[in-house]
């Protein structure tokens, strides 16, 4: 069954040809139409622009479906309009700070506080190599709706799901040794907290491990530097994917540590996936 279309912004710079280049692959890996936007100020620069985007999308992939639109306004209020209807948005970027283009720098992280559903934010630094795995970056039970769609690429890419899931232990006050060590209430407590935090992931991803039996799962609770761990996991990965979590009365981006450190370092594409 044919879903909802992909939109991708160009804007004219190598980074949003990339991330062209990558919008049309999964516009065809979903069955989809290609929607490419242009947030303008000057209708002039459109035309060309939008051309050139058309004509690579179709020497590439002759029977993708594409659609080419100028739009004028800045270019997270037009993309977060043109997401709520789409499958998937993607931008590119290069990173952030001294870098040119409407698309380039902060305009991925500024859209992550307004996309409505998966934002694909493609990073121009890095070569693609596909076909190994989909990564997923699994704070707690709410990032049910970024497990599903880790679950979902996993299934339209065949290839296996690797979960790295951050587990913190809770503050307690030292005290002082038990005679038994086994029986210390701390160390039971904390034996407690490790058999959780080992549990956290199984219980989250049971039911997709249902939906998806065809998707091979490695899951591993990571408890010191969980970004880091997962940004070292984005050498051999296909994509990227976590969630990012809204909440009432917050300004700026809903980027915790994995969002930040992967916008700026991730070694493949970056997949925020909005909490509801």
């Amino acid at each position: 069954m044919t879903e909802r279309h992909v939109v991708v912004g160009v804007d004219g710079s190598l980074v949003a040809v990339r991330a062209l280049d990558r919008a049309a692959e999964e516009a065809v890996r979903r069955g989809a139409a290609l929607r490419v936007v242009y947030a303008v100020a000057d209708w002039d620069e459109a035309g060309p622009v939008l051309a050139s985007a058309v004509s690579r999308v179709h020497e590439r992939h002759p029977g993708l479906p594409v659609e080419a639109r100028a739009v004028e306004g800045g270019a997270v209020r037009v993309l977060a309009r043109e997401s709520e209807s789409a499958a998937l948005t993607a931008v590119g970027t290069r990173g952030f700070g001294g870098v040119s283009g409407l698309l380039a720098g902060s305009v991925s992280w500024r859209l992550a506080a307004h996309v409505h559903g998966p934002l694909l934010v493609v990073r121009g630094d890095h070569p693609r190599d596909e076909g190994r795995e989909v990564l997923l970056g699994l704070e707690s039970d709410a990032d049910e709706a970024a497990a599903a769609h880790a679950f979902q690429e996993a299934s339209r890419r065949g290839v296996r799901l690797r979960v790295v899931h951050s587990a913190t232990h809770p503050h307690t006050t030292p005290e002082p040794a038990s005679l038994v060590a086994a029986t210390s209430p701390v160390r039971q407590r904390r034996a407690q907290s490790d058999r959780a935090d080992e549990a956290v992931p199984r219980f989250s991803l049971a039911r997709l491990r249902e939906e998806y039996p065809g998707v091979e799962v490695d899951s591993r609770t990571v408890r010191t530097g969980p970004a880091h761990a997962l940004l070292a996991a984005t050498c051999e990965a296909d994509v990227v994917i976590i969630g990012t979590h809204r909440r009432a009365g917050r300004l700026g981006p809903p980027l915790g540590p994995f969002g930040h450190v992967l916008l700026h370092h991730s070694h493949c594409p970056v997949v925020l996936v909005p909490t509801t």
